[in-house]
């Protein structure tokens, strides 16, 4: 989708034109970002480098969560519907769980993150891609005044907005700017299969989850028609050791015969507790925040909800009358972020530590004890979270913390 498709280019810079907000990157994380600010009426600039629709290199599971943080009458465009998953633990002791109702829906990012930009044009945002930032800019010439931003594009031209979010993904400039530090680096790989009609239809509304040879790691597949994605990750560092898997776990899936469409590989990153989401009158959010889940590495819900509270945030930033109001509305970003996702990332880390220890643990638990799934899928549906279960439930805090000392 080009900007003249959009219908809503945004001219800025040289013409004097300042933005409430500018969102950098059009993922799920920015969408979000630009629908929040835009349908409370502001002026939003949302800038993207590449030409809509572009691949990304996802599973594309949307579990309860994301469905939730969609913009209100979104419509998902599901490929299909998850009702049954395949656990296997490197290929062995394979058990299949089924369920009644939908656990989760799985779409192609394309798509997906294409409908999410229309949602947020359709609120008043306006698009422009192939628009590269090469930095952005809080003092200097191409700042005339203390409430203004300056993103530099990589043509030297400039864009000036009252507030920035950076939503350009895992390896994110802004997040660079704003000082992110990052403690869990992991490398996904995966590829996009089409396959005969038979093979579909043995997989469709079934996935498989395989915990994986290395520590930490696991591999899926996620039918979408005739077509399967295949992947899987581990922490970085293991590139060689997770070729290998990947390569193992298709032939051994039997689909060593098909030609992939699409062979990609793209790195994770989870922040550290005290890295930094904001600078001055800049926020980030999703990847370029290092918002992940450590555990699953599910990054879609975190993204759009991270997202929808940094487009919030900015509004009352571009507002800021001076900087120390600007700080103030920047911190109270941090503390929504820390508070609710930053909770639930605290307790992924923690079942991240014991997977890595135990894999055959979690997997005799999940395809065993009947609670354990039914956790599963109430997690998949959005019922409920690892963090309000282990904060609700004695129990499970008893085991986790039992579990963490052995």
């Amino acid at each position: 989708m080009s900007s003249e498709e959009a219908g809503r280019t945004g001219e800025s810079g040289p013409d004097g034109t300042v933005w409430d907000v500018v969102v950098i990157g059009a993922g799920p994380a920015g969408a979000a970002a630009a629908y929040a600010a835009a349908v409370t009426g502001r002026r939003v600039l949302l800038l993207e480098k590449a030409e809509l629709p572009r691949y990304k290199t996802c599973g594309g599971g949307i579990i309860g969560p994301s469905r939730d943080a969609l913009p209100p009458g979104f419509e998902l465009p599901l490929r299909d519907r998850v009702t049954a998953v395949t656990f296997s633990l490197n290929g062995r002791l394979a058990r299949t769980r089924r369920s009644r109702n939908m656990l989760f829906g799985l779409i192609n990012r394309p798509e997906f993150d294409q409908e999410l930009v229309e949602s947020a044009v359709d609120a008043g945002a306006r698009v422009r891609t192939g628009a590269t930032v090469s930095r952005v800019e809080q003092h200097g010439p191409s700042v005339p005044d203390r409430r203004t931003v300056a993103v530099v594009l990589n043509d030297g031209e400039v864009v000036l907005g009252r507030a920035v979010v950076g939503a350009d993904g895992s390896a994110s400039r802004i997040g660079a700017h704003v000082g992110v530090k990052l403690d869990q680096v992991d490398l996904g790989l995966e590829a996009e299969i089409p396959v005969p009609q038979t093979v579909a239809e043995d997989w469709a509304g079934r996935v498989l989850i395989d915990w994986g040879p290395l520590p930490g790691s696991y591999g899926w597949v996620f039918p979408k028609g005739d077509t399967l994605t295949v992947g899987v990750i581990s922490a970085r560092g293991e590139g060689a050791g997770t070729k290998r898997y990947l390569h193992d776990f298709i032939a051994r899936l039997g689909l060593a015969g098909f030609e992939p469409s699409i062979s990609s590989g793209h790195l994770t990153r989870c922040r550290t507790d005290d890295s930094p989401l904001s600078r001055g009158r800049v926020l980030v959010c999703g990847d370029a925040a290092g918002l992940l889940e450590p555990f699953t590495r599910e990054g879609i819900s975190y993204a759009l909800r991270s997202g929808r509270l940094a487009g919030e945030w900015a509004v009352r930033i571009a507002e800021a009358p001076d900087g120390v109001d600007a700080r103030r509305q920047a911190l109270n970003y941090a503390f929504a972020v820390k508070a609710g996702l930053g909770v639930e990332m605290g307790v992924g880390r923690r079942m991240l530590r014991l997977f890595e220890r135990r894999p055959g643990l979690i997997h005799a638990a999940i395809t065993g004890f009947r609670p354990a799934w039914h956790v599963f899928a109430e997690i998949t549906r959005g019922q409920t979270t690892l963090a309000e279960i282990v904060r609700t439930s004695m129990l499970a805090r008893r085991a986790l913390t039992a579990l963490d000392r052995s």
